[in-house]
């Protein structure tokens, strides 16, 4: 496994630790939010897949790490391909800059090969 394939699988395991562990903590809160993360992504006049290159993207926009991996995931499990992923991050780095551009050329290029690797 490379270098970068650690990273991604680690990162998405501390995240899904780390809710596994505020869920714990605060179940309530958790359940309610984990509703309404579900509302929000299903399918409605838009596709799933759809709202999850804009969850991408915006990740991409605010520099957020365990989010990027975490959508690139999640488009890859809606059957997104490389190039609708990657315009998707194109349209953020418009709006984000070099921030923006330094998470698309390297989290979500990794985490592609990291999820896509997996299929």
């Amino acid at each position: 496994m490379a270098q970068e394939d650690t990273f991604i699988d680690e990162a998405l395991q501390e995240y899904k630790d780390g809710m596994s562990y505020l869920s714990g903590q605060l179940p309530k809160l958790t359940r309610k939010y984990n509703a309404f993360v579900e509302t929000c992504f299903s399918e409605g006049e838009l596709k799933a897949k759809d709202k999850y290159l804009i969850a991408l993207a915006i990740s991409v926009c605010m520099n957020e790490e365990y989010s990027i991996i975490n959508h690139t995931k999640n488009c890859i499990d809606e059957d997104c391909s490389e190039e609708e992923m990657m315009e998707a991050v194109g349209v953020a780095v418009s709006f984000g800059g070099d921030a923006a551009l330094s998470q698309a050329v390297t989290v979500v290029r990794d985490a592609i090969g990291t999820f896509d690797a997996g299929s």
